[in-house]
């Protein structure tokens, strides 16, 4: 019998890599080595930190309200408001299908097994390649963050050198030590990065809600009904441009799917991505007033990478002044490590269905965790990070990687709520009530966004007559997320043919042990 089909095995403490997946090659049993086990380290607070780090509230604020406010003006509390909604349906849909089926590789499982295999892949594939394009863009965030920090502090040269926040290169040589750095600690175990992701968190925090606090109360600009009014939008494409975008904000609350395997119970994981939703909803809120109570629509739009440093000047005198970019420097570093974790957890699940190679599959003996992925991923980031300096300005950097990560980010997560309706569409029996928890509210979120993505790109399409690796050239915000895809789509084909991964015939993947689901009695003829 293949081991591939109708055999699961717990990847907890005890639990072995190869029990669960089929073998890339034939040899005796007697021969396989006991291979690592991934560890069941987490908790509630560690999946909120990993998933809080990942979403990257500090980052968020000081640089995508900037960047949010470029598309809709002084209306960012209601744009993230109306954004929210919908991700709370993809947050419904992720919990329900983790109720039944635990597994890193989240979206990519459930989509392949309730829709279709390739979608499946689909789904995970572009889980990983946003996350890497993250990680590459964020790299220099990192790196700018600290050459802020650096100015801010009177070092404005260095061997001869001028040294510039805003320049791609300093800021991405800068980033990717940080990057190595960050890397390091991800393979040294989940439970080591989680703590580190908490007290990282906790500064953050505080600093955030003191100075977003202050400004509530203390900016010169008056209260005004307009801002949380989405009919004086100007444009149904800024309308469009800037829900993706805050959405693109709330973007990382799955990362504590990712880790479902290595939390204590399972249900945490939900738990823990619901915590994060509300906790980023309401620094979202309170940042986007606060900024629009302290800064005008100019100096909103206009300082780019630097909005939280400019935020902090206008309410404080240093040293005081200093300490949201430092928050804003600790978070980037956060997100550069939650980010490397959840990717490598899902090309783990992939390699153990034989749609990726054997390499992601690999667990570290000493750290029980996927540690060579781990190593590979960082340096695919780092030279993706290296490639995008044919974008000079980190602020066209930030903006064009956000709007691409944004579209694909959307397709996926409109995918799994469509798998978890699928999956579920059985309560359409059961009730009113189980009939919109498990059906309508996901199907609704995914029209939603599968509408806001169609529509950028028609938009971004309509608005170019030609090519131009520009942030304000429609064909190249275009071209990236459809490299996105295409990619994906090769990948899938490689591993269906190529790979001849049971993945694309069985429509399962293989997975530790989860709560069964009633399965129907076969028919006796």
């Amino acid at each position: 019998m293949c081991r591939h089909r109708g055999r699961k095995a717990p990847l907890g403490e005890g639990a072995t890599v190869t029990s669960s997946r089929t073998p890339y090659r034939d040899e005796p049993p007697a021969a396989d080595p006991a291979p690592a086990a991934l560890r069941k380290s987490l908790g509630v607070v560690d999946g909120f930190a990993i998933a809080a780090s990942s979403t990257a509230a500090t980052t968020s604020i000081g640089i995508g309200l900037g960047v949010t406010a470029g598309a809709v003006g002084l209306h960012l509390p209601i744009i993230m408001l109306l954004a929210f909604l919908p991700i709370l349906g993809i947050a419904s849909a992720y919990s329900r299908l983790n109720r039944v089926e635990p597994n890193m590789g989240s979206g990519y499982v459930w989509a392949g097994r309730s829709l279709n295999p390739w979608l499946g892949f689909l789904v995970g594939w572009i889980g990983i390649v946003s996350t890497v394009v993250f990680l590459a863009y964020t790299t220099t965030v990192t790196g700018s963050a600290l050459l802020q920090l650096a100015v801010e502090g009177g070092l404005h040269r260095v061997a001869g050198l001028r040294l510039d926040p805003d320049s791609t290169a300093q800021a991405t040589a800068l980033g990717i030590v940080v990057l190595v750095a960050v890397t390091f600690t991800a393979i040294t175990g989940l439970r080591s990065a989680a703590t580190f992701q908490k007290y990282l968190l906790v500064f953050e925090y505080v600093v955030l809600l003191g100075f977003c606090g202050y400004g509530l109360f203390a900016g010169p600009h008056p209260f005004s009904l307009d801002w949380i009014n989405p009919f004086t939008i100007p444009s149904g494409q800024q309308l469009a441009q800037g829900l993706l975008l805050s959405v693109f904000c709330f973007w990382g609350f799955e990362s504590t799917f990712s880790v479902t395997e290595e939390i204590r119970d399972p249900q945490d994981a939900s738990k823990a991505g619901f915590l994060t939703l509300f906790t980023m909803l309401g620094l979202f809120l309170l940042g986007a007033f606060a900024f629009q109570r302290v800064l005008s629509l100019d100096e909103l739009t206009g300082h780019g990478a630097q909005g939280l440093t400019y935020f902090g000047d206008r309410l404080a005198d240093q040293p005081l002044a200093a300490l949201p970019l430092i928050a804003l420097t600790f978070s980037a570093i956060a997100s550069l490590q939650s980010g490397v974790i959840p990717t490598v957890r899902g090309m783990f699940a992939m390699s153990r269905d034989r749609t990726l190679g054997p390499l992601w599959a690999k667990v570290s003996p000493r750290y029980g965790t996927p540690a060579a992925g781990t190593v590979v991923i960082g340096c695919v980031a780092a030279a993706i990070a290296v490639l995008s300096l044919v974008i000079p300005k980190v602020g066209d950097l930030i903006l064009a990687s956000v709007n691409a990560i944004g579209v694909v980010v959307s397709l996926y997560y409109a995918l799994t709520a469509l798998a978890a309706a699928m999956r579920f569409r059985g309560a359409l029996r059961e009730g009113w009530a189980q009939a919109l928890r498990a059906v309508v509210l996901p199907v609704a979120s995914a029209a939603v966004l599968l509408g806001l993505g169609g529509y950028l790109c028609w938009t971004f399409y309509t608005s170019a007559d030609h090519f131009e690796v520009s942030p304000d050239n429609g064909w190249f915000m275009l071209f990236c997320p459809a490299v996105m895809l295409l990619t994906g789509v090769v990948a899938a084909a490689w591993a269906k043919w190529a790979r001849k991964s049971p993945y694309f015939v069985t429509g399962r993947s293989v997975a530790p042990d989860a709560p069964a689901e009633p399965v129907p009695a076969p028919d006796p003829a």
